[in-house]
């Protein structure tokens, strides 16, 4: 009995392929025949998956599983943010080798080990396709902490759609930011912006 496509999730790599029984030959093969889309160096995608938005961010999560997706490309899956990054940014541990994906074009943040699970949460990017990414709070705290690489008018634009919004908590995104221990500089622009 051969290995069969409908076998694999929408979107796979050539590991769990091989892992599964199947042969690189068989996935080439459905590659050159147009059954599947190689959307990064060993991920692959049916080619009668279902549509996404976000099949840059699918690509490098498969490729970085560790990985979560953070700064502006979480503040944007959960639109936060108008901006487009030009690269899917990921966190990784510190002390975890970055991946070293040239496409679809990422920018590796390293994060504190201690504080990298805090606001991880699944966000799904496609019918039954799921990613890592920081929860809007943990987003908008790094964001916040780290404005010198997002750029602080997105940081407090981020923030000020967020307090807006009726899903907005902000006792939760303060517990968040003090858990990374950056917390005075949100009560600050919470405050400016609440006043």
């Amino acid at each position: 009995m051969t290995f069969q496509l409908d076998e694999l999730p929408a979107t796979f790599t050539l590991p769990e392929v091989i892992a599964a029984g199947g042969s690189r030959r068989a996935v080439y093969s459905w590659r050159d025949s147009g059954k599947v889309v190689q959307i990064s160096r060993g991920v692959y995608r049916k080619a009668d998956a279902a549509e996404t938005a976000y099949l840059d961010v699918l690509a490098a999560a498969r490729r970085a599983p560790r990985g979560v997706v953070c700064l502006v490309s979480a503040l944007a899956l959960h639109e936060l943010t108008d901006e487009i990054p030009p690269a899917v940014q990921l966190a990784v541990p510190r002390g975890v080798n970055p991946p070293s994906i040239t496409y679809p074009p990422v920018e590796t943040h390293r994060f504190d080990a201690a504080t990298f699970d805090i606001g991880k949460q699944l966000f799904d990017v496609a019918p039954g396709e799921s990613v890592n990414v920081y929860s809007p709070e943990r987003a908008i705290a790094d964001a916040m902490r780290l404005r010198h690489l997002v750029g602080e008018n997105v940081a407090l634009a981020a923030l000020r759609s967020y307090l807006a919004e009726k899903r907005g908590q902000p006792a939760e995104l303060m517990n968040v930011a003090r858990s990374l221990g950056r917390a005075s500089v949100l009560a600050d622009a919470m405050r400016v912006l609440l006043s």
